[in-house]
């Protein structure tokens, strides 16, 4: 079966910028309080539920290593094999593995929370609800998705990305786009909070936490 072509373009942009990318971006997490608060409220929403939790698109694994951090059983996939690379070398205590969000292979009732957090960026939106219906299925009732990315109404289409010859579309939606696709995988939206850019970023950023009924 032939692979679509945004997730061999997404696949090969993250292997040639891996390194790059990981230098950019280091500490950001740390300068950015109210992201990790939000890591926090999600690390106290599973932490009670006892399982594992799965960082969907962990890239170079900043937000899985925090995770790992405040106490949650945490492992990450992600697309690409570059920055699956950078994240072994940065947190060898941790599990990472390779896949994709557009065929999510995690064992039905299995996950106490599922992070999406930048991720979804890079997938149309009409395959969002197929992603949705993996997070929830993977969850077990009572289980927790946080979902995380930049607000806005057009694609942002960069290349070439950090001096190497490669395409990346980064698809911005707006928070009540993304709350209705969770709610119609049958996840109840119970938390969106939406910041102001900071720094150099060019829009806000929502976060928004969707829990598997417990009762479906």
């Amino acid at each position: 079966m032939t692979e679509p072509s945004f997730l061999t373009r997404t696949r090969t942009a993250y292997d040639a910028i891996a390194v790059e990318y990981a230098e950019l971006h280091r500490g950001e997490l740390g300068r950015v309080p109210l992201d990790m608060a939000m890591l926090g409220l999600f690390a106290d929403l599973v932490r009670p539920l006892g399982g594992p939790v799965t960082d969907v698109g962990c890239g170079t694994g900043r937000a899985t290593g925090h995770l790992a951090g405040l106490g949650v059983d945490v492992s990450g996939v992600d697309l690409s094999p570059g920055m699956l690379e950078v994240a072994r070398a940065a947190y060898p205590d941790l599990s990472f593995r390779e896949g994709s969000m557009t065929g999510l292979d995690l064992p039905e009732a299995s996950q106490a929370g599922i992070t999406a957090v930048y991720s979804i960026i890079h997938v149309p939106m009409e395959l969002l609800p197929g992603v949705f219906a993996g997070f929830r299925r993977a969850l077990v009732p009572g289980g927790e998705v946080m979902v995380v990315f930049q607000v806005g109404e057009e694609p942002r289409r960069m290349g070439p990305v950090l001096g190497h010859p490669v395409e990346l579309v980064f698809h911005r939606r707006t928070a009540e786009q993304i709350a209705a696709l969770l709610e119609e995988a049958g996840l109840v939206v119970h938390t969106r909070v939406v910041r102001e850019p900071m720094g150099d970023e060019r829009t806000p950023h929502a976060h928004l936490f969707a829990r598997r009924p417990l009762e479906d």
